[in-house]
């Protein structure tokens, strides 16, 4: 693996229930394996309702939701105005775009954590109950017509170590063939 960049993290958001917006806080703690400490969507098996519902026992590769501020400013211009946690990310960066990464992509941070890409958010339904017509911008087409699903990465936790507004991370690239996202 070889760092390729560095990005910023702009806001850290969490909440012990299962909402669908997240409480902005000053610091947030990854716990390895598990994800956000005190965050409803924190285990090793899967913790979304949905997920849930059809296995349980399936691992949890949903532990962080990670979202760049560039995207709320794609959405600000389509009507939709974001403030951070509103959609539910637990890390909000600037500096990259996170849908352009492959999978396995790992984030290094200062204090040790460290989190590894696993694949796409798939929007649902409750960002039109939270917004009308949230859904649909959260997937826009392509060139050729193919949805994009734009509504953020989902991450596990490699390792431990608190993540705060302001810290910096390396971007590590996977060793090649990069394998593309997909909805986890």
């Amino acid at each position: 693996m070889s760092s390729i960049e560095t990005a910023h993290v702009i806001s850290v958001a969490k909440s012990p229930t299962h909402t669908f917006s997240k409480v902005p806080c000053a610091t947030i703690n990854l716990i390895a394996g598990l994800g956000v400490e005190h965050d409803a969507h924190a285990g090793a098996t899967v913790k979304h309702r949905s997920r849930v519902a059809r296995d349980p026992s399936q691992p949890n590769l949903r532990q962080v939701h990670l979202m760049h501020v560039e995207r709320f400013a794609e959405l600000a211009a389509e009507g939709f105005t974001l403030k951070p946690g509103d959609i539910g990310e637990n890390i909000l960066t600037k500096g990259v775009d996170l849908l352009a990464l492959p999978e396995d992509t790992e984030f290094h941070f200062a204090s040790g954590a460290m989190l590894q890409i696993k694949g796409l958010r798939n929007p649902c339904h409750q960002l039109d109950d939270f917004m009308p017509g949230l859904m649909r911008a959260m997937l826009p087409k392509d060139a050729s017509g193919k949805t994009i699903l734009a509504g953020g990465i989902m991450a596990i936790v490699l390792a431990s170590g608190e993540i705060r507004p302001g810290d910096d991370f390396q971007i590590v690239m996977p060793e090649p063939p990069y394998r593309t996202l997909r909805r986890v």
